[in-house]
């Protein structure tokens, strides 16, 4: 041969090939088993087998089955026209636009709407495309959705973590958290964290506050952020939960920020209070997802003071009525209700 690329050794998954073909009806011809055709050619059994199957004709008015070389390579090439892969995109437009429109107006994610359209029965599983796919129109500008528009898709942080020892100890460090509060699954362990919108000197600020189980927030508006400041409007939040509070509030963990000094001062009541380590945010991670969804409506740089307390108000009902995949696709808010529930009836 003049390439000198050729090789007449096949590659593992290559079709088979017309000399190939040739070759088995041959082989059969003079008598040879199927599996001693494949060891002949390197070949898989079964793909010998199918391609005798494929390539069976009937000859002599249907008296005789035979192996024809040509016969299975037309069948080759049908099958070939065929085998293109089939965008559903027209199939499922329906969903499409259901997706667009609640990703614009509630802007819930792309999972969101798959998993949230199919848990409630609002389409059949063929009516729709899985998440990947989504994510893939997007890709291809089959949607009015880009991935500028996707607040997560372009800010993963993927540094590694180190765990450094704390030079300020406000109290009980997450080490001696129990173990239990991990696994999420007893209600009332909480995460809190303060949101500025300028860094200017007694600026107010948000704060934040989310249930690790239900993954429910609490935002409300602080004055400044101070320890005194952070002390009142947490004191705020507790007095709206009566004599249940610590039921509700079996622990608090924070980072070692000055604005938490007077954090401890809780345990009084009854909760628990646990300290992250410095610059390990990932250990109070549902509070930080959470804080990115408030980010969304007040982005750095912008002052606090341009907001008022129901619209904080509104913006955490938002994030509490948003659908969940690691929920089953329930809200937030759905889970922190019926834990209340269970707590009140008692």
């Amino acid at each position: 041969m003049d390439n000198p690329n050729y090789s007449i050794e096949h590659r593992k998954g290559q079709h088979l090939l017309a000399e190939e073909r040739h070759e088995i009806e041959v082989r059969l011809r003079d008598g040879w088993l199927p599996y001693k055709i494949a060891k002949a050619l390197g070949r898989p059994y079964n793909t010998i087998k199918n391609e005798i199957k494929r390539g069976t004709v009937l000859l002599y008015n249907g008296k005789v089955s035979r192996y024809k070389a040509k016969a299975g390579e037309a069948a080759y090439k049908n099958n070939r026209v065929n085998s293109r892969r089939q965008y559903k995109r027209l199939a499922v437009s329906e969903f499409c636009r259901f997706v667009e429109q609640r990703f614009h107006e509630k802007k819930w994610s792309l999972d969101v709407c798959y998993g949230r359209a199919l848990a409630s029965g609002m389409f059949c599983r063929n009516q729709m495309v899985c998440t990947k796919t989504l994510y893939n129109y997007v890709d291809k500008g089959l949607l009015t959705i880009k991935n500028i528009d996707l607040p997560e898709k372009l800010s993963r942080n993927t540094q590694g973590r180190k765990i450094r020892k704390n030079k300020r100890i406000l109290g009980d460090s997450i080490e001696v958290r129990p173990e239990n509060v991990e696994f999420r699954e007893e209600f009332g362990h909480w995460e809190i964290d303060t949101v500025m919108g300028s860094k200017k000197e007694n600026e107010p600020c948000a704060l934040t506050i989310t249930e690790r189980k239900t993954r429910n927030s609490i935002w409300v508006k602080a004055e400044s952020h101070t320890a005194a400041a952070i002390q009142t409007a947490l004191e705020r939040v507790l007095s709206g939960f009566g004599d249940r509070v610590s039921r509700v509030f079996r622990s608090i963990t924070g980072d070692n920020g000055s604005e938490f000094a007077e954090l401890s001062n809780f345990a009084k009541q009854g909760i628990s209070v646990y300290f992250t380590h410095p610059y390990s945010s990932w250990e109070k991670r549902t509070n930080e997802c959470h804080n990115r969804l408030l980010r969304r409506f007040i982005p750095k740089g912008k002052s606090m003071t341009d907001y008022t307390p129901e619209d904080i108000a509104y913006m955490e009902d938002w994030a509490n009525s948003l659908p969940g995949r690691i929920l089953s696709y329930r809200t937030p808010e759905e889970l922190f209700e019926a834990e209340l529930d269970k707590i009140y009836a008692l």
